[in-house]
């Protein structure tokens, strides 16, 4: 069984969604981030950088296996069930590659601007919120061109790669970014948005705020 430590945020939304889809089973134990459970003694033996989220797969072969990353739980999920990454060759390359500029480049710039609106809703500084909302809408741009020539963004198939950068674009309204200048990434978000895994995992564990 695997136990997920997480909140549904971006990131936890990501290996709650994977779990789904991969049909593995898991208990959730939801980590409350505004008392800061995720800097406890506990978690941290689990995850030094003190963020989630986080699996322990008690059931694999050789001994509990503990993974923080968002990324890195992907492909761990991926792997362990078979499914949502190719085994190899080119298919694979190109979904891992897209697994990459999600986890990076999307998630490190969505991550921001949502920094910095949290900022200015407080009345701090935020000097480089615009700067941030406008390399995000290069991103996304990015995506848009290559979901031009495919369905999702690995290739033909739908993969950790499109779950990666998905549960971040979905924070594009909240984000101050239009994504209707780029139909190919619209529709994939709604594709995506569709999926019955993506609904049941999306708010996993359940929480009552924004």
């Amino acid at each position: 069984m695997i136990q997920l430590y997480s909140r549904a945020t971006p990131n936890g939304r990501k290996v709650a969604i994977a779990l789904e889809e991969c049909g593995l089973p898991y208990t959730v134990h939801p980590i409350d981030l505004s008392r800061k459970e995720q800097k406890t003694p506990d978690f941290l033996a689990m995850n030094p950088n003190g963020r989630i989220p986080v699996i322990v797969d008690d059931g694999a072969t050789g001994g509990p296996v503990t993974v923080f990353e968002s990324g890195a739980i992907l492909v761990y999920l991926a792997e362990t069930s078979g499914r949502l990454l190719p085994a190899h060759g080119v298919a694979r390359v190109e979904a891992l590659k897209w697994l990459f500029f999600g986890s990076s480049q999307v998630t490190h710039t969505a991550m921001q601007v949502h920094h910095m609106l949290r900022r200015k809703e407080a009345g701090e500084p935020h000097e480089n919120l615009g700067t941030y909302v406008d390399e995000l809408a290069r991103l996304y741009g990015i995506l848009d061109q290559v979901l031009g020539g495919r369905e999702f963004l690995g290739g033909a198939e739908y993969s950790i790669a499109d779950i990666a950068s998905w549960t971040w674009v979905d924070r594009h309204e909240a984000h101050g970014v239009d994504v209707t200048p780029w139909p190919h990434l619209q529709d994939w978000f709604d594709r995506i948005r569709a999926r019955p895994a993506t609904q049941s995992g999306y708010d996993v564990p359940p929480r009552d705020d924004s």
